[in-house]
């Protein structure tokens, strides 16, 4: 998720108030005692949790030479950037040659354009604006989407009770949509889209908070492209809800259930790719068939199409790196 900071330098209450409320990551003011008063945020200020000089760096951009003075310092430590018209320093630039570049902006537009650039986008954006009504635009424009997850259609090849094990249910803070799942696979180079329990069924109620996810050994999809093991999800942190689309963004993690059920096996393929995940047996459980439907894996059949990703390289940790790894 791209960090959202807002400026409220000089101190303005209301704009205060109003980024909190909307959910951004730091405000950045002259003293970070004017915010503790109104709610729990990171700061960025000379007596915040981040200091500038120190922990970032601010950098304007007049010429080439400030663009890589900016690029370079961008390489090791959040770097804000100011330029009076990101059209004529393309930031571009920045994004290529930088993780950390946080540019300055005053409206929705700009907000759109940075975190979009060069696809990736920039690591953050700092706005700059006296209108509430902006503050909330760009924090919904920001808080709504993590990108793209590209999907494909797996065509499946076994369907297999294998026994009773352990499966993780995540519960959400957010109202999951009809089509919206977590991405989960036995191993981290293949995943499928498992379908939030949003829809009616004759035998419980919907919970559109929550994925029952899969076995606890399965990795799950998070922000930023990591991985993390079901067992290891914990409340307040952060995963991935992915549409059949591929439209991604990012919910909290309100609560985890570890329950002993019966398991199923199914594994899908694509191509010389494979695909496979242990879920929980039962009529509530649904994959995301290749037109975006959810089907049930009671009904589930051997040649139906689902969707999932593939990913290149292993996992350290859960992050991505470029090494062979052979997981079966």
């Amino acid at each position: 998720m791209k960090q959202f900071w807002v400026d409220v330098r000089p101190w303005n209450k209301e704009i205060a108030t109003t980024a909190i409320e909307s959910g951004a990551d730091a405000l950045v003011v002259d003293k970070a005692e004017d915010v503790k008063r109104l709610g729990r945020i990171a700061t960025v200020a000379p007596d915040g949790d981040m200091k500038p000089g120190t922990d970032l760096a601010e950098c304007t951009i007049t010429d080439k030479a400030s663009e890589n003075a900016a690029a370079v310092a961008g390489k090791h430590k959040p770097v804000i950037v100011t330029t009076s018209d990101w059209t004529v320093i393309p930031l571009e630039n920045l994004v290529a040659q930088s993780d950390h570049i946080i540019a300055r902006v005053k409206n929705v537009d700009e907000a759109a354009m940075a975190i979009h650039v060069l696809e990736k986008g920039v690591y953050g954006i700092l706005l700059t604006t006296t209108d509430p009504a902006v503050v909330r635009a760009v924090a919904k424009l920001l808080k709504s989407t993590s990108g793209k997850v590209e999907l494909i259609p797996f065509t499946v090849t076994k369907i297999q009770p294998v026994g009773m094990g352990d499966r993780v249910c995540v519960d959400t803070c957010s109202m999951l949509s009809d089509g919206e799942g977590m991405l989960m696979g036995n191993t981290s180079s293949a995943m499928l889209l498992v379908h939030a329990e949003t829809l009616e069924n004759p035998y419980v109620a919907p919970r559109p908070f929550r994925v029952n996810a899969g076995a606890v050994h399965a990795y799950i999809l998070l922000p930023d492209g990591k991985t993390a093991y079901l067992s290891d999800i914990a409340i307040g942190g952060q995963v991935l809800v992915t549409d059949a689309k591929g439209t991604a963004h990012t919910v909290i993690v309100g609560r985890t259930k570890i329950e002993r059920r019966p398991l199923l096996l199914v594994e899908a393929a694509a191509g010389k790719t494979k695909v496979s995940l242990v879920l929980q047996n039962a009529e509530t459980i649904r994959l995301v068939r290749e037109d975006g439907s959810a089907v049930s894996v009671v009904a589930l059949a051997v040649g139906d199409r689902i969707l999932g990703s593939a990913f290149e390289g292993g996992r350290h940790f859960g992050m991505a790196i470029k090494e062979t790894i052979l997981e079966k």
